[in-house]
């Protein structure tokens, strides 16, 4: 059964980072909605919240998804949950390194969320912490990022960001 909750772990890390992308997605093509004007004014702001706040939305918003995998079996809840909260984890801290120091984004060849903003990509780069649904869906539009302004940041190490 643990090997159950093990695929359980790895299913809903995949899974969030889909939902992730479409409900990115959906913000843009309903920016009327109560979720598309918040989503607005953080492209206004062009900033993180920090991540833990992050982490809590992204919590908020699946907690009730998690849940159900309990009335299967207790081991598959776990691990289901577990890669819930894991790829919250991964999916906060990426948001809130692409606001701050997109070129610590080591896992993609291009920071697809800092780009999202900084060229205002309204139909293109839906993804936060990971690029492939952007290349599956045909959204992934690749750019020259890198210019002085990433070029000559000051180096900072991974944890220097803003957590709250």
């Amino acid at each position: 059964m643990w090997i159950a909750a093990i695929v359980c772990f790895f299913v809903a890390f995949l899974l969030a980072s889909l939902v992730e992308y479409w409900v990115h997605r959906k913000m843009h093509a309903a920016p009327q909605s109560k979720l598309g004007e918040r989503h607005l004014d953080h492209h206004r702001k062009n900033d993180g919240q920090g991540v833990f706040w992050e982490f809590l939305d992204y919590l908020k918003g699946s907690l009730f998804l998690m849940l159900p995998m309990f009335l299967v079996s207790w081991q598959m809840g776990l691990g289901w949950t577990l890669g819930g909260i894991a790829f919250a984890i991964f999916s906060a801290y990426a948001h809130q390194l692409q606001h701050e120091d997109p070129t610590k984004c080591f896992w993609m060849k291009m920071p697809v969320h800092y780009v999202h903003h900084k060229y205002g990509m309204w139909h293109h780069n839906f993804g936060l912490a990971v690029d492939w649904w952007d290349h599956v869906f045909g959204t992934y539009k690749a750019v020259d990022w890198l210019d002085e302004v990433e070029l000559s940041r000051p180096a900072r190490s991974y944890l220097e960001l803003r957590w709250w």
